[in-house]
């Protein structure tokens, strides 16, 4: 694995869930490793209620595969429902098959996800959520 892949989570909340949502999403703002240097490179903001192939409330956060690791034990810690997956080419394959879930699965509405060989999220990659 590419080390410096980039990868995305989307965390699942629903209304009563939400206080614990916010938290988590400002511990991540927060996260850093060794001397510092910051694990997500963005944190989204809530999205309350469905959003693309997300059918319900969700944030996502943005970090490189070298530190899924870390931020893993985070993630499974909140109880919450998380989608983690790399971000590739394939927008398809990286929701369903080369995703990997926390928590029970949710069903995603796929057929708004970008074709494969297109993957809209590439370009917004650590700058910017939906």
């Amino acid at each position: 694995m590419d080390q410096a892949a980039p990868y995305h989570a989307h965390i699942y909340y629903v209304d009563d869930q939400r206080d614990a949502a916010l938290a988590l999403r400002e511990t991540l703002r927060g996260f850093g490793g060794e001397g510092g240097r910051a694990l997500v490179l963005m944190a989204g903001a809530l999205r309350d209620g469905p959003v693309g192939p997300h059918p319900i409330s969700q944030f996502e956060i943005h970090f490189l595969a070298r530190d899924l690791g870390a931020i893993r034990p985070v993630l499974e810690a909140s109880g919450l429902k998380v989608l983690v997956h790399p971000l590739t080419h394939d927008d398809l394959a990286d929701h369903t098959t080369l995703g990997d879930w926390i928590g029970q699965p949710l069903a995603l509405d796929v057929s708004v996800l970008d074709p494969p060989g297109e993957n809209k999220g590439l370009a917004r990659f650590g700058v910017e959520d939906f």
